[in-house]
């Protein structure tokens, strides 16, 4: 699997001798945030596809996603980061993910310069798998029916997407983020296929962990994430070693309140984690996050939390899952 980042670089790739799209590809285009289990129908569809026809299966997404560039801080949280993301389509199958940015001249695009330029002259695409009710260019002036129009001159044919619903409802990016915002963890995994969970970088933080008592794996986040509040987790370490723990996410309001964070606490452990990149599985809601009028009183709150987090792993021991693939 590859990833291509930017029109350039795809540009370029298509140009070469060897290149792995000179016959063209069979390709999706969307968020694909969470890869859940509508997703991954989509998925298998563009791999059946593209291995009927020999061609690379192509997933297409964009950084940052079209509502973060227009709607800013406004724009719903992520269920997962771009990383993440690619390591789960890699997971799926999918032989190149082509990432391009989405910016003011992208946006400026026409239905037919997106069309041509991306679609035909870039990717040289075979088949593609959208919804009807995709759209894209300039004021979301393209549609499907602009796409089976021009692919039966082009030589390309476009087909809908498959819909994947649970309990009378379609799986999507959003039904899973309310439910998360709800701390409906058990409903959300239903939708996912697997349980919610944030894989990164361990990274120094400001060590106030350590000082008061309950040492934490911190990992930074680029976007406002899903889930806020304290949560008892599974972590899987790199090497594949499984510990229970606890972990606070949001913007930690006592001590900081601006870059939002994962900060683990794992239980009975020894040993420093900086720099491994571990996978946080949340297994269950024990608060929201709330702001403490001083250091002593979070430190008696996280005390709690602790006695709290033991009790529910000591009942829920032989219920232990905390791989997220």
């Amino acid at each position: 699997m590859r990833l291509i980042r930017g029109l350039t670089n795809l540009k370029m790739l298509s140009r070469q001798v060897n290149s792995p799209l000179a016959n063209g590809c069979v390709a999706t285009i969307g968020n694909f945030d969470g890869v859940h289990l509508g997703h991954q129908t989509i998925i298998e569809q563009v791999k059946n596809k593209a291995s009927a026809l020999g061609l690379p299966s192509v997933v297409m997404v964009f950084e940052p996603q079209p509502r973060e560039f227009f709607q800013g801080m406004e724009a719903p949280p992520r269920l997962m980061g771009f990383r993440q993301k690619f390591e789960a389509l890699m997971a799926a199958g999918i032989d190149i993910v082509l990432c391009l940015k989405f910016d003011g001249t992208f946006r400026s695009y026409s239905g037919m310069g997106f069309i041509d330029n991306v679609l035909i002259d870039g990717l040289a695409v075979r088949h593609l798998v959208v919804g009807d009710d995709f759209r894209f260019g300039c004021d979301r002036a393209g549609d499907f029916a602009l796409l089976e129009k021009v692919g039966k001159s082009a030589g390309f044919s476009v087909e809908n997407t498959r819909t994947v619903t649970v309990a009378g409802e379609r799986i999507s990016s959003t039904r899973i983020r309310n439910l998360l915002l709800d701390s409906k963890l058990a409903q959300a995994e239903s939708l996912l296929g697997r349980p919610y969970h944030i894989r990164g970088r361990v990274v120094y933080g400001r060590q106030l962990g350590r000082r008061i008592g309950s040492p934490t794996a911190n990992i930074l986040l680029d976007k406002m994430p899903a889930l806020r509040g304290v949560y008892v987790v599974g972590v899987t370490l790199e090497g594949g070693v499984k510990q229970d723990g606890i972990a606070n996410i949001g913007l930690r309001p006592t001590v900081d309140g601006k870059q939002p964070a994962l900060e683990v606490h794992l239980f009975d452990f020894t040993g420093t984690l900086y720099g491994q990149r571990i996978d946080v599985v949340f297994r269950h809601g024990l608060r929201d996050e709330e702001k403490f009028e001083s250091i002593d009183a979070l430190k008696a709150q996280i005390a709690r939390d602790f006695v709290a987090a033991r009790a529910w792993l000591a009942e829920h021991s032989g219920h232990r899952n905390t791989d997220p693939n």
